[in-house]
């Protein structure tokens, strides 16, 4: 193992020399309602979210209901046999 050089020397120098921060004193409270505010947009978001999507659920089962998208449209390649 090679020894420490000069300027690993003088960064864990500066590194012991340094002070610590003050910190405020409402951080704590401050960090709460942030917290809060995180969470309560959040849950706006997927309660919008899911109102979107069972919206669209709705709005699909309507139009299936009302239109019957499965069933064949009728044929109109030739005209019907009237006067037979």
């Amino acid at each position: 193992m090679s020894p420490p050089d000069r300027k690993e020397a003088e960064v864990r120098r500066l590194v012991q020399q340094r002070t610590a921060e003050p910190v405020p004193a409402d951080l704590a409270e401050r960090a709460l309602a942030e917290g809060a505010r995180l969470l309560r947009r959040r849950r706006a978001l997927g309660a919008a979210l899911w109102t979107g999507v069972l919206a669209g659920l709705l709005a699909l089962a309507v139009w299936a209901l009302v239109l019957h998208p499965w069933s064949a449209p009728p044929p109109t390649t030739t005209p019907p046999a009237v006067g037979w």
